[in-house]
């Protein structure tokens, strides 16, 4: 992923809203679109003990959701949360966390400028380092009282990871806020967001079906880079 980045200044993801990418990027927001409803429609036939370990972590998520800062949620339900997909068991890509990500992009004027910062999460291929990215989570543990824009802040990662592959395929992403799952896919310059899936209720079971579904979408993407 590591490109020559011109060292001009860097607009990082963290401080980007909505009204930035609307004017800046000219990136437009559908109410939905046809990727969106056939990625939320995903299908999953868990095993006993997968059910057994998804409504586990969900009564541990209702007891503490209130109280966890975000590294504890991080920690405790994220990360044991997201193994149950387990994005790491295909030697072509995984998943990676905290890791930098920059890119040259042009603005809606025709300009170019620089976007970067650190990602809570991608898959991408690559071991050591990641290289192409096709999935982005961005974890925020706030459910109120926040300045801060989650969603904007994920859709500038994808945007960027979009200008570093080289190509303009559809870029998928989620961002969390407290228990509430948001999923979103960025098309061409427009983007459509998903309303909440809230992982203390049955909802956790789809969220876990549309991970699995992200699964299967990288690993076609990336079978297609080898042919």
């Amino acid at each position: 992923m590591k490109k020559n980045i011109p060292k001009s200044p860097l607009h990082a993801f963290s401080a980007w809203n909505q009204d930035d990418v609307r004017r800046s990027l000219g990136l437009q927001r559908l109410r939905t679109s046809a990727l969106l409803q056939e990625w939320l429609q995903a299908q999953s036939s868990p095993t006993k003990a997968v059910e057994e370990r998804i409504l586990f972590l969900r009564e541990y998520l209702i007891d503490n959701v209130e109280f966890w800062n975000e590294d504890e949620l991080k920690f405790k339900f994220l990360g044991p949360f997201m193994q149950i997909v387990n994005f790491d068991d295909d030697q072509r890509f995984r998943a990676f966390t905290q890791r930098k990500l920059q890119a040259v992009v042009q603005t809606a004027k025709g300009e170019t400028i620089r976007i970067g910062g650190t990602v809570d999460f991608m898959i991408a291929t690559g071991r050591v380092e990641p290289r192409e990215p096709f999935f982005f989570l961005h974890e925020y543990k706030k459910e109120r009282g926040s300045s801060d824009d989650p969603l904007a802040q994920v859709i500038v990662e994808m945007l960027a990871a979009r200008t570093l592959n080289g190509d303009n395929a559809p870029m998928y992403g989620c961002y969390i806020v407290g228990r509430n799952w948001f999923f979103l896919v960025l098309e061409g310059s427009n983007y459509a967001v998903s309303d909440a899936f809230v992982a203390t209720q049955d909802d956790i079971y789809q969220i876990v079906a549309i991970l699995q579904a992200t699964k299967r979408y990288v690993k076609a993407r990336v079978d297609a880079m080898q042919d």
